[in-house]
């Protein structure tokens, strides 16, 4: 083998590495060529890191943050499933997010155009503990992929597998935390005009006014309807995020502001101001499956150097491009 294909070889083997992180909880390293990375855990199938090919850090993973089951990690990418917050009767958030995965070692196959090997399947099933608390059989596979250009795919299969013919229904969020330079610097565009329910005011629904959201204190909407792509922009940063979403029709703004954050032990005081949760989610209409039936839902996450002119972006080009 000539030394360039023997450097393509070990480039290729090291896209993918399962390997120990923070409290010996094993964890799966994805690393593109062009110095991308991400790391997932296996315990909640949890996006820890998402950098960029200058690696610097997307998102935004609390300093407090306890890698100990059975507790959830705080920042990066939780997944909310069976039930987003507390909209029902299990623990907030649902368990998924606290809960071991393992590799799937058959995953169905995923219509691709590209022959980008850096990815990994993992799968949930329930235990028995959790058929007691929520009584359905499910697969709940799970594909996160990091693209050529740095981009980060999650994918999520949700398969009913009740034998007693039952359906089931259940809400469902990436929980995704931006890591942003300042939170009174962010605007959020692809929201405007929509009505949104707003968790600090009983769930009360309302419409957006602004022609962007930004953040002056505690946020906490529940957007409907809302458009598969949004734009988060960072002034300081000259960073634009673009999330697409496919199957999730809303989107979750969350930032607790100074005193909630006071309140959050495994979150650092003046941490809510270098983080902001977008999330796509499937929360105000419950997803319901019959036996043998599937949910599909999909995010892609994409991080582009924007030009902030006078406090002008052109976000329709991020927005309404590729």
């Amino acid at each position: 083998m000539s030394s360039a294909g023997a450097t393509a070889a070990s480039n290729e083997k090291a896209a993918v590495e399962i390997c120990k992180g923070i409290n010996g909880l094993e964890k799966v390293v994805l690393r593109d060529v062009r110095g991308s990375s991400a790391e997932v855990y296996f315990y909640g199938a949890h996006v820890t890191s998402w950098k960029n090919e200058h690696g610097e850090e997307l998102l935004f993973v609390s300093s407090k943050a306890l890698f100990k089951p059975p507790k959830p990690i705080r920042g990066g990418i939780p997944i909310c499933f069976p039930q987003f917050s507390n909209n029902g009767p299990l623990e907030a958030h649902g368990f998924a997010r606290n809960r071991f995965w393992s590799i799937d070692p058959s995953p169905p196959p995923f219509p691709t155009t590209t022959s980008n090997k850096t990815f990994v399947d993992l799968i949930l099933k329930p235990t028995e503990e959790d058929m007691k608390i929520w009584p359905n059989s499910f697969e709940f596979r799970l594909r996160v992929t990091l693209g050529p250009a740095g981009d980060l795919m999650l994918t999520s299969r949700i398969r009913n597998t009740n034998s007693d013919g039952k359906p089931f229904s259940f809400t469902f969020a990436y929980h995704t935390y931006f890591s942003v330079s300042d939170i009174s610097e962010v605007r959020v565009e692809g929201l405007e005009t929509l009505d949104y329910l707003d968790n600090l005011q009983n769930k009360q629904r309302f419409t957006e006014q602004g022609d962007a959201i930004t953040f002056e204190s505690e946020v906490d909407r529940i957007y409907l309807s809302t458009p598969t792509k949004i734009a988060i922009l960072d002034h300081e940063k000259k960073r634009t995020f673009v999330i697409r979403k496919d199957g999730l029709p809303d989107a979750v703004v969350w930032n607790p502001w100074d005193k909630k954050a006071k309140a959050i032990a495994d979150l650092g005081d003046e941490e809510y101001k270098y983080m902001l949760c977008i999330e796509a989610a499937a929360v105000e209409k419950p997803i319901t499956l019959k036996p043998g039936e599937e949910w599909k839902g999909r995010q892609e996450l994409s991080a582009v150097p924007s030009s902030y002119c006078s406090g002008q972006l052109d976000p329709r080009r991020v927005l309404l491009g590729s």
